[in-house]
């Protein structure tokens, strides 16, 4: 079995005149991190094998709050580039090239890739995964690289969990 956890970033600002990958998250992104890693930690009972996220700073911001949640250790989150992705292609790209020595993996990223995934991937259709919301897939498969339709596990969009 596989697992996959996407986590789309917090909510971030546009208060300042910055570049889109320097964002910072808003004070309600970072209580809302919080709340789903706290939910997740206690309805999934998942520990990552590994955590991947994007290089923009809402997203990144967005996964040490989850990490530090989950006591996952910082200095093991690999940071890619190509999860900079809006669309999916390079995000399910990137899934399907991971380790098979890896059971679950947990990406942080963006939208409207997290929502196309989700939908491509699990067997519930998504409107919108929103920010902060987290999806977890489970593929009845070995290797990443076969990766087709899983079973949608969980779903925690924080606006449900105020």
């Amino acid at each position: 079995m596989k697992n996959l956890i996407l986590v789309r970033h917090g909510k971030s600002s546009w208060d300042f005149d910055v570049n889109d990958r320097d964002r910072p998250l808003k004070l309600r992104g970072i209580k809302d991190g919080h709340t789903v890693a706290n939910v997740f930690k206690t309805k999934a009972g998942l520990k990552p094998d590994k955590i991947f996220t994007s290089p923009a700073n809402r997203a990144l911001h967005t996964c040490m709050i989850i990490c530090r949640n989950l006591e996952y250790p910082l200095e093991n989150v690999d940071i890619q580039p190509e999860l900079y992705d809006f669309s999916g292609e390079r995000l399910m790209r990137f899934v399907k090239g991971l380790e098979d020595s890896l059971q679950t993996v947990a990406v942080f990223g963006h939208n409207y890739a997290l929502t196309n995934v989700a939908n491509q991937w699990g067997n519930r259709h998504l409107d919108n995964v929103p920010t902060s919301g987290l999806v977890h897939i489970k593929f009845p498969a070995d290797r990443w690289a076969s990766l087709e339709k899983g079973s949608t596990e969980l779903v925690l969009f924080p606006k449900e969990l105020r």
